[in-house]
């Protein structure tokens, strides 16, 4: 079992970075792929990025484009989102993900989910 809680989330403007964290419970955490995903009103949960339970295998969405970073540190069960050049069109509610496979953790029916944390970009 794992439960993760995302924060970090808020109000910032075009060309301003956030960093997203999720922390995770559960003594098997090392062992998953964890991720972010991301819902934009009236659109659909997309893929943002993951990452291996190493962390030497870095996955991310095309519309990222070298503007986030993901990273994970095991010793402290969290998970990062560096976010920079941040756009109006990244408003969105990003959600922490965890999975047992990168197949899985790409897909909206990945295993754990967080609740959520807002973000939002003003022009």
């Amino acid at each position: 079992q794992v439960q993760l809680e995302e924060s970090g989330g808020g109000l910032v403007q075009a060309g301003g970075s956030l960093r997203l964290s999720c922390a995770a419970s559960g003594r098997t955490f090392s062992s998953y792929y964890m991720g972010w995903f991301r819902q934009a009103p009236g659109k659909e949960r997309e893929f943002v990025a993951g990452i291996s339970w190493s962390g030497s295998n870095l996955y991310y969405a095309v519309f990222v484009k070298r503007r986030f970073t993901i990273s994970r540190d095991n010793a402290k069960n969290m998970v990062y989102l560096q976010m920079n050049s941040l756009k109006p069109e990244d408003t969105a509610v990003y959600y922490c993900n965890a999975d047992r496979s990168i197949e899985g953790l790409r897909t909206t029916t990945a295993e754990y989910w967080g609740q959520g944390t807002q973000v939002t970009v003003s022009s």
